[in-house]
């Protein structure tokens, strides 16, 4: 237990206590994406042009209550917490419970711990000096930097509560247990923060990574201002390392102003030495879910007005489209499956018939993956145990790549890059290898691959080629995890895995739709009931926000999924012991109704 007046540790959220601290007010401020916090996630986002839609949402102001004269120990630990929920004014009321309010400093972006809901305090012990306990789940953490992890467990915390010279009891030292400045609630979070992307480069190219950050929302006045003290601040730990930023090191926001729907962003003299084209291209990505800007320049300290090469200096959204994560996308998607007599198969996405590309040893190949210049494709044996590969121009026999050499060995599903690269990981009972094949070379083991103590059923690199989703078998589950890929010359590091939610209890397989929401084939439930639960395809948005089902009607026994922007989810199936090719009647409509009438199975695209 760390006494208050060094940096204190804090316990935050709503709690049943006096009717008083109920109190709460309905206003209608402007956010981003809201933070549903399901138990799970980091880093939803949608294209750039509907974002600005999600940025207007309404959210609940919470009021907090003054501790009053006849407050219980518990009352007032109760009201703590409940005052916590509030940001503004640094915290004032929440502080008015300490017996030293300067001792906790959480400040405006504190490290939080996300409770599912509002634990009842227990009172030990009597007299003038109590501990007051509170014990609840732990759904995960949000960090300083805005960094949400999941990380569910049993939390119990216990708060030194004195009574002064008023006969007024007070908080007089807050738990260390939890490693957090401040604990809130999940509707506390949902309340109060506010999922945003901040925009970085891939090292060495033009494309941008988003890195999805938890931000209390106080003034919706000042949001611009934050989003860009953001952004320049650089990427949140979880991403440091596999991205750059154009600001150069001690950049500060001087000012930012707003004429109209115009906003002008001044930048300190240090910005003088950053690639301008660059800094705002990742200012107009981050800015983006704001309605209230819809053009904006730069003005850099020592410089006046700046702007990119070839553009005006008044810069529009639409500008920087070609630095999207997902790249340029049109309405040529690329589809393809194993038809119902084991060729590999083009799919068209106007009538859902299948086109046979290689007909030569029909069924020698499974869980095609065909690469983004259309001239090889990658899958697997039939019993999973080989990596094979085919030439699609000259339409030759598959080969192999590599065969598994642990006897339970098998291979993931392979996926390709949007550079060209191959992945796949190799993996038996308790332990896997991740592979890579670059462009004319040979197969390779990655080196350092966070994983590898892990069993892995599937794994898709993001199209922006630094995120990385995967299943993996952990505590027994089949879970969804996050993970980034950092590169250094010829170094390959593919780690910092994180779960992406816990309201799924397990995944089959999974797929990017865009650059911030998967499709996951999945089972919702509890840890006793998920086993005997209906598969199902679900979004997973990787910030955090809610998992929602995709699709209504039946689908047999689903056993693949494929997605990409701006195309129809597509799922492999097998009905009454047929391979079945299913999509949506209407994709564009979440609940439109799943329908299945292509023969065959292993659906995917080609980026």
């Amino acid at each position: 237990m760390r006494r208050l007046g060094g940096q204190a540790r804090r316990f935050g959220g709503r709690l049943k206590a006096p009717a008083a601290m109920a109190t709460a007010a309905m206003l209608t401020l402007g956010a981003a994406g809201c933070a549903a916090m399901p138990g799970g996630g980091r880093v939803t986002s949608v294209k750039a042009q509907e974002r600005s839609e999600q940025a207007d949402d309404s959210y609940v102001r919470v009021i907090p209550v003054e501790p009053q004269n006849n407050w219980s120990a518990k009352d007032i630990v109760s009201g703590f917490l409940a005052a916590s929920a509030s940001f503004e004014d640094d915290h004032k009321v929440a502080k008015e419970y300490l017996a030293n309010p300067n001792g906790w400093r959480p400040g405006p972006r504190p490290s939080v711990a996300v409770f599912a809901d509002r634990p009842e305090p227990k009172l030990i012990g009597s007299g003038n000096q109590v501990t007051v306990r509170v014990t609840g789940t732990q759904l995960g953490i949000i960090t300083p930097d805005g960094q949400y992890t999941a990380f569910q467990k049993t939390v119990q915390a216990d708060y030194q509560v004195t009574r002064n010279a008023q006969h007024q009891w007070r908080i007089t030292a807050l738990p260390d247990a939890l490693g957090q400045s401040m604990l809130l609630t999940k509707s506390d979070v949902q309340q109060v923060f506010r999922t945003f992307n901040l925009y970085y480069f891939v090292p060495q190219q033009q494309t941008l990574v988003p890195n999805g950050v938890f931000l209390p929302l106080v003034s919706r006045e000042d949001l611009p201002q934050r989003l860009v003290q953001a952004v320049i601040a650089g990427p949140t730990s979880w991403l440091n390392g596999a991205v750059t930023s154009a600001f150069p090191r001690g950049t500060k926001l001087v000012s930012l102003s707003l004429d109209k729907d115009v906003a002008t962003v001044e930048l300190s003299k240090e910005a003088k030495d950053g690639d301008v084209g660059q800094m705002s291209a990742q200012l107009a990505w981050s800015l983006s879910p704001l309605s209230e800007i819809k053009q904006w320049r730069l003005r850099i300290e020592g410089r006046g007005f700046v702007a990119p090469p070839g553009k005006n200096e008044i810069q529009s959204f639409r500008d920087w489209q070609a630095n999207s994560p997902d790249g340029i996308t049109s309405d040529d998607h690329r589809a393809y499956m194993m038809g119902g007599a084991g060729h590999l198969s083009s799919l068209s996405l106007n009538n859902f018939m299948a086109m046979p590309i290689i007909t030569r040893a029909p069924g020698r190949m499974i869980r095609p993956a065909v690469s983004p210049d259309l001239r090889k494709a990658a899958g697997l044996s039939p019993d999973g145990r080989q990596l094979l590969v085919t030439n699609m121009t000259s339409m030759s026999v598959p080969r192999l790549l590599r065969a598994a050499k642990d006897p339970e060995g098998r291979f993931t599903p392979p996926c390709w890059d949007r550079n060209g690269t191959l992945w796949t990981v190799e993996t038996s009972p308790g332990k896997s290898m991740l592979w890579r094949q670059d462009p004319g070379g040979p197969l390779k083991q990655v080196a350092h691959w966070g994983l590898d103590g892990r069993e892995i059923y599937a794994l898709q690199v993001a199209r922006d080629g630094v995120r990385v989703a995967v299943v993996a078998k952990i505590d027994g589950r089949k879970q969804i995890q996050l993970g980034r890929i950092a590169r250094s010359g010829d170094q390959i590091d593919a780690g910092s895995f994180v779960p992406v939610s816990s309201e799924l209890a397990e995944a089959d397989d999974l797929a990017w739709r865009d650059y911030n929401t998967l499709v996951a084939l999945g089972r919702k439930g509890t840890t006793d009931q998920y086993q005997n639960a209906q598969v199902l395809p679900y979004l997973v948005p990787v910030d955090g926000s809610a998992v929602t089902s995709l699709g209504v009607g039946a689908l047999g026994e689903p056993e693949s999924i494929a997605a990409m922007p701006g195309a129809p989810v597509l799922i492999g199936t097998q009905s009454s012991g047929q391979p079945l090719v299913c999509h949506q009647t209407a994709f564009r409509d979440r609940d439109s109704e799943w329908t299945c009438g292509t023969a065959g199975s292993d659906p995917s695209y080609a980026y």
